[in-house]
């Protein structure tokens, strides 16, 4: 594999790494409470899994709140917008490409932090996929006010089904999630770079002048 050479930028910022690491807190505190709900396997006991399966699923909903107001005053709501444009090509790069040392088709940079193929799955999780999971949780957690609320012709059973549903997707993307973690140009390399907020980027990728003069 030929070595490429890189360059050091300032690409995650505090709250962007914050709110990483308390959203994969809080995702698999909600899977593992989750599933022994539903009696995959006994840990904390039936109560105290409900109990703080439902706690913390709130609190994921007013974290994830803030981070879409976060989103749309600081401008980073840009690096959610869909591209098609060298979608194939980063296709390519990870089902062949990445086997045979290419260099990756898009290099991050403070303007492109995610490329094509991660904007569409991040835009698809957070305006679909989270979002149901976080209402058909609500749902499912004031099942017994659904009279008060004008909802009772809806399916338990349907809601039930809705949120494993979503769950198993979110545990999917998980692990897939993990695994292109491992796909910098070292096996750490893009966990360090969610803890510093420095990553090694390919040459060739935007360098700020205050980046350049943070480094020296």
């Amino acid at each position: 594999m030929t070595s490429k050479k890189t360059t050091n930028i300032y690409l995650y910022t505090r709250y962007e790494r914050f709110w990483h690491w308390l959203q994969m807190f809080l995702i698999l505190l909600l899977l593992v409470t989750g599933f022994e709900v539903h009696g995959a396997y006994t840990f904390m006991g039936f109560e105290t899994a409900v109990t703080v399966h439902n706690y913390t699923g709130l609190a994921w909903l007013i974290a994830f709140a803030f981070f879409v107001f976060w989103v749309f005053t600081t401008g980073e709501w840009r690096q959610y917008l869909p591209t098609t444009r060298k979608m194939f090509s980063v296709i390519r790069y990870y089902a062949f490409g990445i086997f045979r040392g290419e260099p990756h088709p898009v290099p991050k940079s403070k303007d492109a932090k995610h490329n094509p193929l991660q904007r569409i799955v991040y835009l698809l999780l957070a305006v679909t996929l989270l979002p149901v999971q976080m209402l058909s949780g609500l749902l499912y957690w004031g099942y017994n006010s659904w009279a008060d609320w004008g909802i009772g012709w809806l399916s338990l059973n349907v809601v039930v089904f809705v949120h494993m549903a979503a769950a198993f997707s979110i545990l999917s993307f998980l692990i897939v999630h993990v695994y292109m973690t491992t796909t910098g140009h070292s096996v750490t390399a893009h966990v360090k770079a969610m803890i510093t907020g420095w990553e090694d980027v390919e040459e060739g990728a935007m360098v700020e002048a205050w980046e350049q003069k943070i480094r020296k």
